[in-house]
């Protein structure tokens, strides 16, 4: 029997490189970023809620411009529109944060509420609209998304910059949210144009 359950869970899996797989793995690795965050403090803290709001930055933009548009016909416009808002909100919320002594008992709390509120809303992606995103469109569709969703990852930071290293209002004027999602809305641009 085990073999079965091993295919039902292969078949399960999407394929790699597929739309669902990179954003299966991004929401991986963010609630491993929160958990980081919530477990550091000091600089270790500042960098790491600098690499989860980079990467919440890069990743709600490519979804606005990838799988939205798509999910619009899939899951239908209500949903679509739900999950736009979900992150409108998440933006300002992170806003909020980012302008907040991450050692402070008030970041702590925000940070506990704005997770919740991150993960309910993957949870709502991963339940009501990547299982419409699979059967709405075929294997080589779903790869072409997960492509551009690949290039736009490559935008984000995964690691202080080294002139910055040490002040995150200096890491930030190296790449300030702004710039990072125009930089990711060039990278998807790049990638449907090839």
């Amino acid at each position: 029997m085990s073999g079965a359950k091993s295919d039902r869970e292969q078949a399960a899996r999407p394929p790699e490189g597929d739309v669902v797989a990179v954003l299966l793995a991004q929401h991986a690795r963010i609630r491993e970023l929160f958990a980081d965050v919530k477990a550091a403090d000091g600089e270790h803290k500042k960098q790491a809620f600098d690499e989860l709001r980079a990467l919440l930055a890069v990743h709600e933009t490519a979804e606005e411009m990838v799988v939205r548009p798509v999910a619009r016909d899939t899951a239908g416009k209500k949903e679509a529109d739900a999950r736009n808002a979900e992150e409108a909100e998440a933006n300002r919320v992170l806003a909020r944060l980012e302008k907040m002594d991450v050692d402070s008992p008030d970041f702590d709390a925000q940070l506990r509420e704005f997770e919740k509120a991150v993960v309910d809303h993957a949870e709502h992606e991963e339940r009501e609209e990547f299982p419409t995103l699979r059967a709405g469109r075929d294997e080589a569709q779903l790869k072409r998304m997960g492509t551009m969703l690949r290039a736009a990852e490559k935008v984000a930071p995964t690691h202080p910059h080294p002139v910055a290293a040490g002040s995150t209002a200096a890491q930030w004027s190296v790449g300030p949210i702004a710039s990072l999602v125009d930089r990711t809305k060039d990278a998807i641009k790049g990638a449907m144009a090839h």
